[in-house]
């Protein structure tokens, strides 16, 4: 069984209400990397904040975030697209990667998709209300192909973030027409707390991921649940020789005292060592996925 791949989310949009712990600035997201790559993390997810917690999304934004990342810790880079809040062409929602592709020393090693389309509205039970209504993430199979033929030109490996059955199915189509290197690196999304979109965060919501891969390829997977609590999905995708995608970016976890994302990171080495499976490296990582080595240690 391959050594296990631990990928931090140490923020998306989620406010510091949640948890206290949620890494806003740049200095602050070098230094939570630094500490979970401590903890034994080998990934970093991140989405660039100001300092009020907004979402940042201008070229030195991101700029700021990858420098201070790569000066604190030698973790792989999976920054995000912006989901629905930057907008426009595919184009434009790829500029920002672009950009960093330029400065092999900025370049990040990997970079989310989500080839399919969903609602990602959040359902409140005590209401009985959606929050908004018309939160809708689409991906047309275009843009798809745009994003996976241009991340290849830039040397970056696609994530492949899948919400439900219907966007494995597409990753597949996407693999056989040739534009996905392998091993190819699925990422579940599992969805709590009202998070409708994606497959629940069980046994069998996971199962109906995996029953869907391709039993013909070598492939990587890992699992991650927004809004709610992954450590049950956790120990199931390690003993089944899947990857851990875990952070309080996703989830504050109250029921832990919003712990921070390095305490998160070493709960789930606890499990891995409990099964007897050893945790990977960043370097290690790197050969699992098939990315090479970067040009340079620093930015």
């Amino acid at each position: 069984m391959d050594k296990l791949i631990i990928e931090v989310r140490v923020n998306e949009y989620a406010p510091r209400e949640g948890n206290r712990h949620i890494p806003y600035t740049a200095d602050e997201l070098g230094r939570d990397a630094a500490a979970a790559q401590s903890a034994g993390a080998s990934i970093v997810h991140f989405h660039p904040r100001q300092a009020d917690g907004a979402p940042a999304h201008g070229q030195g934004d991101y700029e700021a975030a990858v420098a201070a990342i790569r000066q604190h810790s030698g973790l792989l880079l999976n920054p995000t697209l912006g989901q629905i809040t930057v907008g426009g062409s595919a184009r434009d929602r790829l500029a920002p990667i672009e950009q960093l592709a330029r400065n092999p020393a900025l370049r990040p090693e990997l970079c989310g998709i989500d080839p399919g389309s969903t609602n990602i509205d959040v359902f409140d039970s005590v209401t009985r209300r959606f929050r908004s209504g018309d939160r809708v993430y689409a991906n047309s199979h275009d843009t798809l192909q745009h994003f996976c033929a241009r991340l290849r030109e830039l040397g970056i490996k696609p994530a492949l973030a899948c919400w439900s059955i219907p966007f494995v199915r597409s990753a597949c189509a996407l693999i056989d027409m040739g534009l996905i290197d392998d091993p190819p690196y699925f990422f579940f999304v599992c969805g709590e707390g009202g998070t409708l979109g994606a497959h629940p965060a069980t046994a069998e919501g996971l199962r109906a991921f995996t029953d869907h891969l391709p039993r013909h390829r070598q492939l990587l997977w890992s699992v991650g649940c927004k809004a709610g609590n992954l450590f049950p999905l956790a120990m199931a995708a390690i003993a089944a020789g899947g990857h851990v995608a875990i952070g309080i970016g996703d989830y504050p976890y109250p029921e832990l005292n919003q712990p921070s994302n390095a305490q998160l990171v070493e709960e789930v080495v606890r499990l891995a060592r409990l099964v007897g499976r050893e945790v990977a490296s960043p370097d290690e990582t790197r050969a699992l996925l098939g990315i090479p080595e970067r040009e340079f240690r620093s930015a």
